[in-house]
Formats: structure tokens, sequence, C-alpha cells
């Protein structure tokens, strides 16, 4: 497993420091082959420059990972501090902190992008491993089954496809699972 960030230097044209995004990840994808992509949501208060410009290097970076059929989960900051720090208003160094320890790593990562990066993934694989273990169980047998298709609808009621931490109906399913069988 490897780490680390994509960078490029300020004094270089904008259009190429897409570019250099773009062509980086793409190197990435090619050597890497993941198996899914984990992404921050994007939340602006100020500095609207800002914004565009990180939105921008964001689309190149949906438009790569695309083109290579990568599936993206996105997480809000609120659902990775949860994650790692077990606390939803936790401050960024308690988040880095968390992140070297639970991957008992000597330091915290730097640049602060690889340390997020790397909490998106363990934000991920926290999700991942809890909706493969649903669906486990729900393969298992009819009564889960119908069971897990009430779990998705209530994760799924806002109709954006995204609230896939609803942890109250993720432990609504199991408490039923466990009623039940």
């Amino acid at each position: 497993v490897d780490f680390g960030a994509i960078t490029t230097n300020a004094g270089v044209p904008f259009n190429r420091r897409l570019e250099q995004i773009y062509d980086q990840l793409n190197e990435l994808l090619d050597a890497h082959h993941p198996d899914a992509v984990a992404v921050e949501k994007l939340y602006f208060q100020t500095n609207a420059k800002t914004a565009i410009d990180v939105a921008q290097a964001r689309g190149v970076t949906m438009l790569a990972l695309q083109q290579h059929g990568m599936p993206v989960f996105e997480y809000t900051p609120l659902q990775v501090k949860s994650a790692v720090t077990g606390f939803g208003q936790a401050q960024k160094p308690q988040v880095m902190e968390m992140t070297k320890r639970l991957l008992r790593l000597k330091a915290v990562p730097k640049p602060d992008d690889t340390a997020d990066a790397l909490a998106l993934a363990i934000t991920h694989g926290h999700n991942s491993s809890q909706a493969a273990y649903l669906a486990n169980m729900a393969l298992k047998n009819t009564s889960a089954q119908r069971l897990f298709v009430d779990l998705l609808a209530r994760l799924h009621a806002n109709n954006d496809g995204t609230d896939l931490t609803d942890y109250s109906a993720i432990s609504y399913f199991i408490s039923k699972w466990n009623e039940r069988f």
C-alpha cells in the first residue's frame, strides 16, 4: 500500500496545473488499479476563488476516475471526523493524529492533504465493511433480504444517494436481525 499527494507549483499557469493533476492521477490509477475511490464532499464558507480552483481540480480528478471506471464514494468532513475519531466535531490535528495511530504510521503524513486522503480511506473502509456485513446477512435469508431492502430505502430516503452512513438505519437493521434470528 502506498500514499502521497499530487502537488503542483503555484507559479505554473492554472490550466497547466490542472493538466498535471490529471496526468499524475492517471499514472497512479494505471499503476495501482484501486477498487474504489473515496473523495471529500466540497464545502466552502469563504473565499470563492479558492472554492472555484478546488472545484476545477476536483473536476479533472472526477473525469480521470470516470474514464477509469472507478466507483467514487463521497464523504462529508463530519463523516470523516466521526469515522476516524468517533467525534464529528473533532479538530483537524485530532483527525490527523488518529489517522497516524490507526494506520500505525511513525508520523502524521505530510502534506496535510495526504493525511486527509488517508482519513477518507479509513472512512470508506469503515463504511464499506459495514455495508458488506449487512449485505452478507441479507443473502442468507429471505426475511433478512426484506430488512436489507428496508435499510436501503431508509438510507436513500433523501433520494440523492449520498447518505450511506445513516447509523440509525444500520442499527435498526441489526436490531431487527437480532430480534428475528
